[in-house]
């Protein structure tokens, strides 16, 4: 992996990389999965933010994950920012929210200005709730354009945590606060901000379905297992899938194994054959005729 920046950082050492596969479960994970700890140049314990202001030219090249989530926040910003397969344009006054586990890689340009928020795992779990709404519903819209009063509002929060964090000693609890508000405002800037925000939002089921997809799609390929689980029949899930997403609660399981299958495919160091095996295929060719079904390519071409 490479990363080049001219860049200032706060608690924070680039250059020690490894690779390392981790026990999820009885699911061992096959990505490049980065922790926090290795971005932590003092090696505290106890640090569960870390401060990087981003300047200037930077790439990572090679798609991995981490465990922890990042917010970046740019002030100016020209490149492109790969999250989950999918491209963004990196542009002025925007977040760019990656939860743990997805997977991402960026090139961002020498005009870059902005300011980066890495939050533990543990953290995750306690900032999640200022979110406001479901994880999945963010990770459809990572980039947030963003006015330039809501982006100097932002940026007053992230500079009063540098400074923070940069002190003798830092008072955690004050830190933490202040990352919860920035969930909170990211939630303000959110509302309103997508067309499809009414339809996440109008219908709990929808948030706790693709919730216990995420849980089970290795598993449980069938509506009425996740109908069960929500106490309602199959038929109504189907329902509340095409009233509020337009999609069968089919495709959308079918969506999240297609979405696993890629970040195998592309970072893991899996053969088909485990990947196949992974995702609880009968064999290699029912897995390529979904996979071909699905994106076009079979499974060997999109690796390549």
């Amino acid at each position: 992996m490479k990363i080049s920046s001219s860049v200032q950082i706060s608690c924070i050492n680039f250059t020690n990389f490894r690779r390392k596969s981790s026990q999820v479960g009885h699911h061992t994970d096959y990505f490049p999965v980065l922790g926090i700890q290795e971005f932590n140049e003092n090696q505290l314990q106890g640090c569960h933010l870390l401060f990087n202001e981003l300047h200037g030219e930077r790439s990572i090249d090679e798609p991995h994950k981490h465990d922890f989530f990042i917010i970046n926040l740019f002030e100016q910003g020209k490149g492109s920012h790969t999250i989950d397969f999918i491209e963004y344009e990196v542009g002025n006054f925007q977040i760019h929210l990656v939860f743990p586990d997805q997977v991402h890689q960026w090139v961002i340009e020498k005009e870059t200005i902005g300011y980066q928020l890495m939050i533990s795992r543990d953290w995750f779990e306690s900032f999640l709730p200022s979110l406001r709404f479901s994880a999945s519903y963010y990770q459809n819209h990572p980039v947030i354009h963003l006015s330039q009063e809501a982006f100097e509002t932002f940026r007053h929060e992230f500079q009063s945590i540098q400074k923070e964090v940069g002190e003798e000693h830092v008072f955690w609890e004050v830190v933490q606060k202040r990352s919860e508000l920035i969930g909170l405002l990211v939630s303000k800037s959110v509302e309103g901000a997508f067309k499809d925000f009414e339809m996440y939002h109008s219908n709990p089921i929808i948030s706790k379905f693709l919730h216990l997809i995420d849980e089970h799609f290795r598993t449980e390929r069938s509506v009425s297992f996740y109908a069960d689980k929500l106490n309602i029949s199959a038929n109504y899930l189907n329902i509340v899938c095409r009233k509020n997403l337009n999609a069968s609660a089919s495709s959308l399981i079918q969506d999240r194994i297609l979405l696993e299958a890629k970040r195998l495919l592309k970072v893991s160091e899996m053969s088909v054959k485990d990947i196949v095996y992974d995702l609880g295929f009968y064999d290699h060719a029912s897995f390529s005729k979904f996979f071909k079904a699905q994106t076009g390519m079979t499974p060997s071409q999109f690796k390549e």
